[in-house]
C-alpha cells in the first residue's frame, strides 16, 4: 500500500485524497491556503454548481478541449458518484435549470464540509498553510516533495494545484512549473469562461443592462465562429453573461482582436415581421420623435444605441421616416454590432484553457508517462468545458482516477 502526497486542496485534490485513502495506508493532503476548497467556496456565485445531472454523454459533449482523454475517467467516476458522496456526507442537493446541481442550502461551504467529513473518516492527514516548493525527482521517479529545507518522501505525488484563474484563491500556476521542471510540456495558457472587452467608449452608457432571449453571433471577418441564444450583460468594459462567457471557451485561445460581435435583439421576429411591428408602434405615436417612440421595443438604455447604429436623426418625427431609414432601424435591431478587442484576464476567468499536455498522461490513472509516481488532476491539465458544472466534473473524475492510480 502506497504513501501518497496530494498538492492542492481544491476540488481535484480533495477527491484525489479521498480516492487514494480508500486503498492507501497514508495520505497527506498539502494546501497552501488556510482552508480547503477556497475556489469551490466562490464558484456558482458562492452556491457551488457541483456538477451537471445530465447523462455522462451530454457531460462529455460539453467538454471543449481533449474530450476523448476523459472517456475512462468519466466512466470510472460519474456525476452520480460525486452527488452520492456529497449527500452521504451530510449535504442535500437539488437540480436546477440546465441540470445544474447545487446544495439545497445554496451554501458552497456545505459542499466543502461534506468532502472534509469524507476525508476525516478515512484519516487523511490534512496540512494547511503548507506551500510545496518543488518535487523530488530522481532517475525519472517522483519520490516526494520539498517544502523549504524539508523533504517529505512518498511513493506517489498528485499535482492538483488548479490553473491560473481566480488568483486570489492562490492559483498562481505553480503546478505548471512543477510539470515543466519534471520535463513535461505545458501548452499555452489562456483565460477561459471570461468576459470580452469591446472597442470604444459607447459601451459604457449600457453598463448594467441585462438582455434576455437574444441571439449572439461572433464573426471573424465574414466567417461565423459562434452562434448562441440566451442571456448577456453589458459592463463598463464590454460584455459578459452566459452566452458571452461560453463564447470565450470556443474562441478565447485565438487572437480575437477585431472579431465582430452581433446581437439580434429580436430573434423571434424576422425582418419583415419586425418592420410590421415598428410600423404599428409608429402609427400609434406618429407625432413623436424617433427617440421617444421606441420604448415598447427596447429597454430605455438601449434606445440611443440602436438609433446611433441606425444612423437616423433621433429628433426626426416617426411619420417622416423613409422606408430606407426604417430598414436601417430593422437591421440595427437584428445586428447590433461591436468590435471585440480582447478577453478579460485570469483574475476574472472561471477556468484556465491550456495546461499539462494530456498526450503525456495515462488517461486511466492520470500518471505521467515519463515520471513514475507523478500524477496530475483537475485544471492543471489541458482540459476545459462550458459552464454548467462540467468543469467541476472534470476535476472530480480526474482527481478520483489519480487517487486510485496513486493509491495502487
Amino acid at each position: 500500500m502506497a504513501k501518497v502526497i496530494i498538492i492542492g486542496g481544491g476540488a481535484a485534490g480533495m477527491i484525489a485524497a479521498y480516492s487514494a485513502a480508500l486503498t492507501s495506508k497514508q495520505v497527506i493532503l498539502l494546501e497552501k491556503n488556510e482552508k480547503l476548497g477556497k475556489k469551490i467556496f466562490i464558484t456558482g456565485k458562492g452556491r457551488c454548481n457541483l456538477t451537471n445531472a445530465s447523462n455522462m454523454n451530454t457531460v462529455m459533449e460539453n467538454v471543449v478541449s481533449n474530450k476523448r482523454f476523459l472517456f475512462s475517467a468519466f466512466k470510472n467516476f460519474t456525476n452520480e458518484d460525486i452527488m452520492r458522496l456529497v449527500e452521504e456526507n451530510g449535504t442535500k442537493l437539488k437540480i436546477e435549470r440546465g441540470n445544474r446541481v447545487f446544495p439545497v442550502s445554496d451554501h458552497s461551504s456545505d459542499i466543502i464540509k461534506s468532502l472534509e467529513n469524507a476525508l476525516r473518516a478515512l484519516n487523511v492527514d490534512i496540512r494547511l498553510n503548507t506551500k510545496v516548493d518543488s518535487l523530488l525527482i530522481e532517475n525519472d521517479i517522483c519520490k516526494g516533495v520539498i517544502i523549504g529545507k524539508n523533504k517529505i518522501m512518498a511513493d506517489a505525488v498528485i499535482v492538483a494545484t488548479g490553473g491560473m484563474s481566480y488568483q486570489a484563491t492562490g492559483s498562481d500556476g505553480d503546478g505548471y512549473r512543477f510539470a515543466k521542471e519534471a520535463g513535461l510540456s505545458v501548452s499555452k495558457l489562456y483565460p477561459s469562461l471570461v468576459p470580452f472587452n469591446i472597442e470604444g467608449d459607447r459601451i459604457k452608457a449600457l453598463q448594467g443592462l441585462s438582455l434576455k432571449n437574444v441571439n449572439v453571433y461572433i464573426y471573424n471577418d465574414k466567417k461565423l465562429v459562434y452562434d448562441e441564444f440566451g442571456e448577456m450583460l453589458f459592463t463598463h468594459f464590454g460584455v459578459s453573461g452566459p452566452v458571452i462567457i461560453s463564447a470565450s471557451a470556443i474562441i478565447g485561445n485565438k487572437n480575437i482582436k477585431g472579431y465582430r460581435l452581433c446581437i439580434d435583439l429580436k430573434p423571434a421576429l424576422d425582418e419583415e415581421k419586425l418592420d410590421e411591428r415598428i410600423l404599428r408602434d409608429f402609427t400609434e405615436q406618429k407625432n413623436k420623435s424617433l427617440k421617444n417612440s421606441l420604448n415598447k421595443l427596447f429597454p430605455a438604455k438601449l434606445i440611443d444605441e440602436v438609433i446611433y447604429q441606425s444612423k437616423i436623426d433621433p429628433e426626426k418625427k416617426v411619420n417622416l421616416l423613409t422606408k430606407e431609414e426604417r430598414q436601417r432601424l430593422v437591421h440595427a435591431t437584428k445586428n447590433l454590432e461591436y468590435v471585440i478587442s480582447s478577453t478579460r484576464g485570469f483574475n476574472e476567468a472561471i477556468i484556465t484553457k491550456g495546461g499539462v499536455e494530456v498526450s503525456q498522461i495515462n488517461p486511466k490513472t492520470m500518471e505521467s508517462k515519463k515520471i513514475k509516481g507523478l500524477f496530475f488532476a483537475g485544471e492543471v491539465l489541458d482540459l476545459d468545458a462550458f459552464t454548467g458544472g462540467y468543469n467541476l466534473q472534470i476535476a472530480w473524475s480526474t482527481g478520483y482516477a489519480a487517487g486510485e492510480g496513486a493509491g495502487e
